[in-house]
């Protein structure tokens, strides 16, 4: 059989034994590209023609079938007529391209990106730098460079782009790591005059240029770099950019050359870039009231400071747990409020209550106005079970329980003349008002009856009208003394009218264009859905003039609207412009968390996961525009695509929901679909410890895929049905649909498929007590796993075999085996998986005879799963309590106490020292 290569990092060609084939015209070339966006599963030819002829005439079914007979030819040159396709095959009533991944070149550029990117945080810059530079040498230019006018495309073209230049960024840090600086100047220099939003390339240029000997150079750099953002783009630099200009100034040793620049980290609470004015008696007051309540609501109108007071205040309380601060501000499901505080601690939402309990600590729970029932509920859930946990909310209006201190945030008086001037200078550099000026200040801000944020927007305007002007166009005040809340209401309508009339047209209709956005978004983003070619010039106007807030953080500089300004510009659009751009904003979120879910199982998930999360919102407003709009077929696309995510995250509740509304709504949709969606259902539910449903699932999804010719997802839906009839001890049935899946899954070639039958099939011999075969196809799928990058598949699979080797009298091989998995897994991140190692590892540790280690991880697991509320031995009731009794049989009852007691102070790198087999043991 013909060795076939596919590149896609440039143009798209193909390599048939070495030799380029012609792959004909761009529509054949596109009908290719969209069996290779969807690859390894099948795509209807609906599907084909909807990606390459978007807008057009529809071809002919003849058409088509000549372009893929045409490319049948081209990848299997030597096939004979009428034997079956095994690269492009016919699946139902569509295709499937069965290449290995392996055999793309954007797939190997990926696994390489990922291995250089862990070598990077584990410090290995020698490694890491060879596989970045494998990486870079398979790049011939932009992704699918010849066919970047399908549209179809734009959201794969555009994650390769950012994947590219993460690689180039990483390679950048292991120059500079490896002590080759001086090799790097020039390149940093062109760098960052094409990337000048990227401030990571201008801190490795600047630290680049401090460890050649150049402080001055360095320090121009990032004088250079302040300047473009403020100048050009009217954005202030980062904490890390003014960090590293003090750290220079100071020659402070973390800048040698033994410590590499560290990517830049967002902490849970906010930073605000600009000053924190007045306000002391109010914050006075939310001190004293925390510290006699264990709920404050902060309450007033939009505009008034609610969210910027709570930051501030939460600042002045730190301690070991917390504070911890969650933004409601996008979200729109109620029920999903448990869900939006567990993420932004860390903790499943099912878990909140357990963790919480065990910690003293303050949570700023912002923008609940239009939650307020849910937020009540929750907090009266929380605060009755947990001691140590206080609650700050803002909203605009209290919450209603008893026992809740309301601080009612009043306009600003005395501290509003000195906001407007610290404001002001920031558009007008070194201006001092004099006399008058000041008196028309004095005059402004009580015509904006003290309103914070319309002072705000009011004082970015000294840029382009003077004080005299701003004041004339402002009416007097509503109420001499007091304000009502409506009046308030009313003057932020008018500071945000007044900036929305200064707008240029481009910029006023994309200021209008963005409310569509539920959350943040950057420049591709803005751009796909507002169908503006070039948004930065208005975009940064926008940054410019308060409309819009910058967020920091890796990657590519992001953007938010606030809610009120959001809802003053989502008031301008018709009503037909709003549907239209609720659609393209659909569009937009299916192209990229379908080009996301492709790498979920593989070298990119993390950063997948990652961004999946970050960007939730805009998930969740596309699925309820699609729900709203009975857009069922899109919502089905987008919830399928983010099965995975949600499972990895332990999303169940969202999850389901989302699936299920959708699965009601799309009855007619392809079978294929459905049958990926009800896995999704089967996948979640098993989480949840329903097997009834989740076998139920899984069959109809079984008998979905058949009718579909779905041969991925059928074989994905028998592996299901094995894993989840071994739970039910019904073993014969688990092994024969076992058997089945692996070896589908082998015949597909689709690696992360077969490591994960391999793996259930590795599950079920040992359960029916044939050790040898369970280690044997575990270790295959291991080896699998590892070749793919699929490493949840990889730590489960070498879980299970670390308990065929225990079973089997080898609790060395099981500690070794251990040692070699912990290190991906303290790198994923993934504290779940971490504790069920840790524990099996530390039964290992007893039945070697050495229960004293195993106690020492039992007390780290005890305290670090009571954090998130997961337990081992809950989680695993076959297993989990063998192993637990193992060491606690092996030890007396003081040494027992005394070891657990020392192991809860253990940190979990500590404890992974231990399973590593590096740390201290006793």
């Amino acid at each position: 059989m013909s060795t076939v290569e596919i590149r896609i990092l440039g143009s798209l060609s193909v390599l048939v034994d070495g030799a380029e084939a012609s792959l004909g015209g761009p529509k054949q070339r596109a009908v290719l590209a969209s069996l290779l966006l969807a690859r390894p599963r099948s795509v209807s030819t609906a599907r084909v023609v909807d990606d390459v002829w978007d807008g057009e005439a529809a071809p002919s079914p003849t058409t088509l079938h000549a372009y893929i007979a045409e490319l049948r030819r081209v990848l299997e040159p030597g096939r004979r007529v009428r034997t079956a396709a095994r690269v492009l095959t016919t699946e139902g009533n569509g295709y499937a391209l069965r290449v290995d991944a392996a055999q793309v070149d954007s797939a190997e550029f990926a696994r390489l990106a990922a291995d250089g990117a862990r070598l990077l945080r584990d410090g290995d810059c020698a490694a890491a730098l060879a596989a970045l530079d494998a990486a870079i040498a398979l790049w011939r230019g932009p992704a699918y460079g010849d066919l970047a006018g399908f549209a179809f495309l734009a959201a794969e073209i555009r994650r390769l782009e950012q994947l590219h230049d993460t690689v180039t960024l990483d390679r950048f840090e292991a120059m500079t790591g490896l002590g080759r600086h001086g090799e790097l100047l020039g390149d940093l220099d062109a760098y960052t005059a094409e990337h000048p939003l990227a401030e990571r390339g201008w801190r490795l240029y600047a630290l680049a240029l401090y460890r050649a000997g150049r402080q001055t150079d360095a320090l121009d750099v990032l004088r250079t770099a302040e300047d473009q953002l403020a100048d050009s783009f009217g954005l202030d630099a980062s904490p890390v950019l003014r960090d590293l200009r003090t750290a220079i100034l100071r020659h402070e040793p973390q800048l040698t050359l033994a410590s590499v620049a560290q990517p830049e980290t967002i902490p849970n609470l906010p930073h605000p870039v600009s000053s924190f004015i007045g306000r002391d008696s109010e914050l006075t007051l939310v001190a004293r009231a925390l510290s006699g309540s264990r709920l404050v609501t902060v309450t007033g109108p939009a505009g008034i400071g609610k969210t910027r007071l709570a930051i501030e205040a939460a600042h002045r309380l730190p301690g070991p747990d917390g504070p911890w601060f969650v933004d409601l501000a996008d979200l729109r499901q109620p029920e999903l409020v448990p869900t939006q505080i567990g993420q932004a601690l860390g903790v499943p939402a099912e878990a909140l209550t357990h963790v919480l309990a065990a910690r003293q600590t303050v949570i700023v729970v912002d923008n609940c106005e239009h939650l307020v029932d849910a937020v009540r509920d929750w907090c009266e859930q929380i605060l009755s079970r947990c001691p140590g946990v206080r609650v700050l909310a803002t909203s605009r209006e209290a919450l209603g329980i008893t026992g809740e201190v309301i601080a009612d945030l009043p306009p600003m008086t005395t501290d509003a003349a000195r906001l407007f001037t610290d404001r002001a200078a920031n558009a007008l550099p070194g201006w001092t008002p004099d006399a008058d000026e000041s008196r028309l200040i004095d005059q402004i801000c009580v015509q904006l009856d003290g309103l914070p944020l319309a002072i705000e927007l009011t004082a970015a305007q000294c840029r382009v009208l003077s004080l005299s002007q701003l004041a004339a166009g402002l009416p007097g005040p509503m109420a001499p003394a007091e304000p009502d809340r409506a009046a308030r209401h009313r003057d932020l309508n008018l500071a945000i009218a007044v900036s929305y009339d200064l707008l240029r047209p481009a910029e006023r209709a994309l200021f209008e264009r963005l409310s569509t956005f539920a959350g943040r978004f950057d420049l591709d983003a803005a751009a796909h859905v507002t169908g503006t070619s070039n948004a930065l010039p208005s975009v940064a106007e926008l940054v410019r003039k308060s409309l819009l807030r910058v967020e920091y953080g890796p990657g590519p500089r992001r953007y938010r609207m606030l809610t009120a300004l959001r809802a003053f510009a989502a008031a301008k659009l018709s009503t037909g412009d709003t549907a239209e751009l609720a659609a393209r904003h659909r569009v937009w979120v299916t192209g990229w968390v379908e080009a996301a879910e492709s790498g979920l199982r593989g070298f990119e998930a993390y950063a997948e996961i990652r961004r999946l999360e970050a960007d939730q919102a805009e998930a969740r407003a596309a699925l309820t525009s699609a729900l709203l709009d009975g857009d069922g077929h899109t919502a089905l696309r987008i919830a399928a695509a983010l099965h995975w995510f949600w499972y990895r995250r332990g999303q169940i509740t969202e999850g389901l929901t989302w699936l299920q509304s959708a699965l009601d709504l799309a009855r007619d949709a392809p079978d294929s679909l459905r049958a990926r969606a009800l896995l999704a259902v089967a996948g979640l539910s098993y989480l949840r410890g329903d097997a009834a449903t989740a076998i139920a699932a899984a069959e109809q999804a079984h008998e979905a895929a058949q009718r579909a010719h779905d041969r991925l997802t059928t074989t994905y839906a028998v592996m299901h049905l094995g894993h989840f009839r071994s739970l039910l001890g019904d073993l014969d049935t688990a092994y024969a649909h076992a058997v089945v899946a692996e070896r589908r899954a082998r015949a597909l070639r689709v690696p992360w498929l077969h490591t994960e039958s391999l793996m259930v099939l590795g599950m079920v011999h040992r359960l029916r007590g044939d050790t040898a075969r369970a280690r044997a196809d575990l270790a295959a799928a291991i080896r699998t796993g590892r070749r793919c990058g699929h490493q949840w598949a990889t730590g489960s699979a070498a879980w299970t075999a670390m308990k065929s080797a225990i079973d089997a009298g080898e609790p060395e091989t099981a500690l070794a085996m251990a040692a070699d998995i912990v290190g991906p897994l303290e790198a994923d991140l993934d504290l779940t998986a971490w504790l069920v190692l840790a524990h099996t590892t530390a039964a290992a540790f007893a039945h070697s005879g050495r229960p004293e280690s195993g106690a020492l991880l039992l007390g780290a697991i005890q305290t670090l799963g009571g954090h998130v509320g997961f337990s081992p031995e809950l989680m695993d009731p076959i297993d989990g309590p063998r192993e637990a009794a193992a060491i606690r049989s092996s030890l007396s009852p003081d040494m027992l106490a005394d070891l657990l007691a020392q192991g809860s102070q253990l940190s979990r790198a500590q404890a992974s020292e231990i399973i590593a087999g590096v740390g201290v043991a006793v």
